[in-house]
This record gives structure tokens, C-alpha cells and sequence, in this order.
């Protein structure tokens, strides 16, 4: 049967940037195996189907997959999946923001959007509270996968695996030169952090409240021009080891290298000893169509 898809490019308002997604709206019926043929179809970071929620809570459910497996839980696709739904009236427009709740692998999460003259206008996630996992793995061996230099490592901040949903590897640099001289070696950094998180999240920081990112994926596409799971991390990350105050806005400048800047939005809340970020962003339709599933 044709079934509705949709791409867009996310943490972005210019089409042609950010982070391609594609989005299933109608993914009902659709098997496990059949669901991971299309993403693999897609060949995208991450292709999303659309279904109905199995809790009355929620308004959909959100099933992510990149070209290998299933996520519980991502960033960009969130973002995009609500923008795009907010737009053909699935949430109902009004002045100002809408709060509806979204079902994950990771649990059942709140989403806020904004609509401006009755379009959305920007999409904020709350993901969950972030676990702390110490990488036990060596920094020279990192480096060498990652085409640096041992002293290309930031010595004041660790190399940490940090989960808002999934995990990820936040590897900090001295310098954002360093991340234009990252040349990967799929095979070693796969082999290095099978147990430490998705992919090695590389950033320097900013000046006020910036930071410089690349998103290094050991597999297919290598990497990833905008992460919103990643992001959130950073973001706990941060304000954990004391480079970020709680409240405080971060923006993420992701996907450059790529030739598709992005941006990503964050900040982070302390809740009952628990740090919960919320990462925003905004995306554009550059496609529509039927896909025969």
C-alpha cells in the first residue's frame, strides 16, 4: 500500500542544511523487519514512522530507526517528526506554544511547540534526566581514530559517556581547528566505543554560551551533521563539570565540516539533583510523497 512520506532538513530554517529526516506519517501495520528495509531505503541518519500510541497519554507514537537498528530515543528526529506534524494540523495551532506528550522507546516525554500566525515556528524536546558513565577506554587509541593528536584533548574536562535517552561520547578539544582535522577511522572507533555510547560526540567550546561540534558515527554514514541527543548531553555535560550554569543557554553549531551547518538549541534544568535538558530547533519540508510499503 502507498504510505505518506516526508524529508526534511532539521535544525535549520534554509533547506539544504541541517540534518536530513525522513518521516512515515502513516506507519501502522508496518512489521519491525519492514520498518529497518525502508530506513535502510532512506539512508538517512534516521527515518521516523508515525503510529498510534499504545497509552492515551500521548498523542503519537514515534518509531526511530537508523540503517542498522532501532533508537529509543533521538534528537533530530523529534524535532522534526512535531514540526512536521505540527504543520499538517495534528496538533492544533494557536498563538504562542501548544504542550502535547510524545511516545518513545525511552518513555513517554513532553514536547512544546511554538506556532507563529498558525505555522510552527520551533520545537522544543525534554528529554530525560542524564546518566554519567565513566569511559574506560584510551585516549591515544581515540585519537588515533579520530586522526588527531593526543594534545588535541581538552586535559580539564574528561571523555565521557552521557545518556539523555541514548548514549553518546563527549570527547572534548583544546581547539575548534581540531575539528577540522578530524579524519575518521570507522573500524577503530566502533571497536573503541561499542560500550561507551551511538557515536563520539567531538566539540570545543565557544565564548558566551556557544560550542563548536561533530557528530563521528562508526558506521555507514560516518557522521552527523546535527544531534539532538548528543546535544542535550553536552548540555548536562557542561553544567556537571561547571561550564554551564543551570538555565543558561547553549547553542550548538554542528554539521559544518559537512558543508550543512546546524543549529542546535539547549538548556538545562536542575530538577531534584537531576539535570533534565530541553533542546530546541526548527526545520524545513523539502519533500513529499508516496512510498510503496
Amino acid at each position: 500500500m502507498k504510505r505518506r512520506l516526508y524529508q526534511l532538513d532539521v535544525f535549520t530554517t534554509t533547506p539544504y542544511a541541517g540534518n536530513p529526516l525522513a518521516v512515515i506519517t502513516d506507519g501502522d501495520g508496518l512489521s519491525l523487519r519492514r520498518m529497518q528495509a525502508i530506513a535502510r531505503e532512506m539512508n538517512l541518519s534516521e527515518t521516523v514512522f508515525v503510529q498510534k500510541p499504545t497509552t492515551n497519554r500521548a498523542l503519537a507514537r514515534l518509531r526511530i530507526f537508523t540503517t542498522t537498528r532501532e533508537l529509543p530515543l533521538a534528537g533530530h528526529p523529534v524535532i522534526g517528526t512535531w514540526f512536521l506534524l505540527a504543520g499538517l494540523g495534528v496538533v492544533p495551532a494557536q498563538e504562542g506554544s501548544v504542550h502535547i506528550w510524545q511516545q518513545t522507546g525511552a518513555g513517554v516525554l513532553p514536547v512544546e511547540i511554538a506556532f507563529h500566525d498558525g505555522r510552527p515556528e520551533w520545537v522544543t524536546m525534554t528529554q530525560k534526566p542524564a546518566q554519567f558513565r565513566a569511559a574506560r577506554l584510551c585516549r591515544a587509541a581515540l585519537a588515533r581514530a579520530l586522526g588527531l593528536a593526543p594534545r588535541d584533548f581538552e586535559p580539564s574536562l574528561p571523555i565521557e559517556a552521557v545518556s539523555t535517552g541514548i548514549f553518546n561520547l563527549m570527547v572534548p578539544l583544546r581547539r575548534r581547528a581540531a575539528l577540522r582535522r578530524i579524519h575518521l577511522d570507522m573500524h577503530a572507533l566502533k571497536k573503541l566505543i561499542s560500550n561507551a555510547g551511538v557515536l563520539a560526540y567531538c566539540f570545543a567550546l565557544g565564548t558566551r554560551g556557544k560550542a563548536f561540534a561533530r557528530g563521528m558515527i562508526p558506521w555507514e554514514l560516518h557522521e552527523d551533521p546535527a544531534t539532538g541527543s548528543a546535544g542535550g548531553s553536552l548540555g548536562a555535560y557542561l553544567v556537571r563539570h561547571g561550564r554551564l550554569k543551570a538555565g543558561q543557554a547553549l547553542e550548538i553549531l554542528q554539521g559544518v565540516e559537512m558543508g550543512r551547518p546546524s543549529r542546535i538549541h539547549v538548556e538545562v534544568s536542575e530538577e531534584r539533583g537531576k539535570l533534565v535538558p530541553r533542546v530546541s530547533g526548527s526545520a524545513v519540508v523539502i519533500l513529499e510523497g508516496y512510498l510503496e510499503a
